[in-house]
């Protein structure tokens, strides 16, 4: 960044006026910057080292009064989720359905993939950058004049949430989904007072070292959404979950419905756009938020003259779950890079020699989830066929549109597939419990890989980017200790005893890139010869394992790549961000 970036950040207040002598380009970098200096921590599980005579939510309500913003907030009508898992699939439901209905919507979710810019959807869209710029500085400035030694600027999530609620209000949107960021009672979002609805997606053990060690204490915090006349509904959970979540209930004298998964008879013959049998609990929820939400604002009647179909759906929710959009969570892509050199070779490569399967599971319960998912996935890509004509016109975006849940397909039988695993967790993840759970359930559906990659990830937990960032160089020399040590976890599972590793186990030799014969033997053919790792690779850097991968799909035309990317929303993220340049 340019000093001349520096010094206008470092100024008390940026105006319109400074901005406008930067290019649009320079002025989001600035954006980013700034954003960044919110970060109060350098790694997640450590403890936040704001000191201030006020709780976070007490802050909170400061930050909100500056804005001068109480009462817009208030009367937002606003659909508030917790869960463990599936928060972002049933608030991406829940807007696409009252979308279709005929409301203007806000979205707010968590964590972006490539762009902040995803954390704030409009009418199913990003905000524009332009928008967010003005909504941003408007927000930053007003909240940098007021910075005392007992209310300094907002850490990064609570800054994000307050800005939510000032684009929401400045859009008059109609209904705000809002999804809660950590647990719940003590979340940036639980400053909202007066919500339409409330609801508890599935829950599971996650973030323990913030939210306690067993299920009936995560449950407690997810609970603390909860308010005071307010309906809340709640995916099914395990009995000592769901009785802290009843009992919160009773406490608050609220009514409480726990909800069924949705019955596929109701689609109509349509299909969720969200992939993977899981996303029918998270559909069922969100059917019954939308449901309240109608009815608590008076719009059922108005929006059903004829009171919606009693057997079925509504066309409306029908049209929102076919068609609601979350990336990185069970999609999938064909890369677009690895292109044909004839018509011939287009017709026989049809279904692309290198397929990206994304989803950013990293809870035991999750990677479980993603692993059905996979398994069902990788045998539907190669078991059916596509038309013809279906490489030449599905390139990258269009294969990504509304989940990915479009699936090109030709003739396979002269094809060998081969699964490959590319993997990272954060070190708190407990990557010996991930895995196993992975391996066992693909396993059991006759899936099984041929070789697994570890890699860091690009992005930095103390940095925000843009989708416009520089991607940092192959050269960047990085500690690769924790891959080597999810390595060895794989590899123990794989030959069911620990391998000494030797040969591999350094920077230099990490560099060295395997040949692309290295794809050609399964997990059947894998032993450690000379103490050396056969059945899993190291990588120094994820842009040259995607080069890597591509050249192997390139120089192997018999061969259909298929690359499970899981372990961190992160890495996700960081493939995404590399196989749309």
């Amino acid at each position: 960044m340019s000093s001349q970036i520096q010094e206008t950040l470092g100024s008390k207040v940026v105006n319109k006026e400074k901005l406008q002598d930067f290019p649009l380009s320079s002025t989001y970098e600035m954006t980013m910057e700034a954003l960044s200096s919110l970060i109060t921590r350098q790694k997640r599980g450590d403890k936040s080292p704001i000191l201030s005579k006020y709780d976070k939510l007490e802050r909170m309500s400061m930050y909100i009064k500056i804005l001068g913003l109480e009462e817009d907030i208030a009367g937002l009508k606003i659909i508030h989720v917790a869960g463990t898992k599936g928060k972002g699939s049933t608030c991406a439901f829940c807007e696409a359905i009252l979308r279709e209905c005929g409301f203007k919507t806000g979205l707010f979710i968590s964590p972006h993939l490539i762009d902040i810019r995803e954390r704030f959807r409009v009418d199913g869209l990003d905000i524009s950058e332009d928008k967010f710029l003005l909504y941003f500085w408007d927000v930053w400035n007003q909240l940098k004049g007021h910075v005392t030694e007992d209310l300094p600027m907002p850490p990064l999530f609570q800054f994000l949430t307050i800005l939510a609620f000032k684009i929401f209000i400045c859009e008059k949107v109609d209904v705000a989904i809002i999804e809660v960021g950590l647990g719940g009672t003590m979340d940036a979002t639980n400053v909202i007072k007066e919500p339409v609805v409330c609801g508890i997606t599935s829950l599971g053990m996650d973030h323990t070292e913030t939210l306690g060690d067993t299920l009936g204490k995560i449950a407690s915090h997810k609970a603390g959404i909860f308010k005071p006349q307010v309906p809340a509904f709640t995916a099914s959970q395990l009995p000592e979950a769901m009785d802290v979540i009843q009992e919160r209930a009773r406490e608050l004298k609220i009514p409480l419905e726990e909800v069924a998964p949705l019955d596929h008879k109701k689609l109509g013959g349509l299909k969720l756009s969200l992939s993977g049998d899981h996303q029918f609990i998270n559909g069922g929820l969100a059917v019954s938020l939308c449901k309240s939400w109608l009815r608590s604002t008076g719009n059922w009647e108005k929006t059903f003259q004829n009171g919606g179909q009693e057997d079925g759906l509504p066309a409306a929710f029908l049209r929102g779950l076919s068609t609601a959009q979350l990336s990185g969570r069970a999609q999938i892509i064909f890369d677009s890079s690895v292109k044909p050199k004839s018509f011939s070779e287009m017709e026989a490569n049809s279904s692309g020699n290198l397929i990206f399967y994304l989803d950013g599971a990293h809870s035991p319960e999750s990677m479980e989830v993603c692993a059905k998912w996979f398994s069902n996935a990788v045998k539907v890509n190669v078991n059916q066929s596509p038309p013809s004509s279906s490489f030449e016109i599905r390139n990258t975006e269009e294969l990504q549109r509304n989940g990915c849940t479009q699936h090109v397909r030709g003739e396979e039988s002269d094809k060998i597939s081969k699964q490959i695993l590319l993997f990272n967790c954060m070190e708190m993840r407990e990557p010996h419990i991930l895995l196993p759970r992975l391996v066992t359930t693909c396993a059991s559906a006759g899936v099984h890989f041929s070789k697994a990659i570890f890699v860091p990830s690009m992005s930095i937990y103390n940095k925000v980017t843009s989708a416009a960032s520089v991607i940092p160089p192959d050269t960047t020399v990085r500690d690769l200790s924790w891959q080597f040590s999810i390595q060895r976890i794989w590899e123990k599972i794989i030959h069911g005893k620990d391998v000494v590793l030797d040969k591999g186990s350094n920077i230099e030799n990490v560099q060295s890139l395997p040949p692309c014969e290295f794809l050609h033997e399964d997990v059947s053919h894998c032993n450690p010869r000379d103490r050396y790792f056969t059945c899993s690779t190291v990588f120094s850097s994820l842009p040259l394992t995607i080069n890597w991968l591509r050249d192997c799909a390139r120089e192997n035309p018999s061969l259909r790549i298929q690359v499970l990317v899981t372990g961190s929303i992160h890495l996700v993220g960081d493939v995404l961000k590399l196989i749309r340049r």
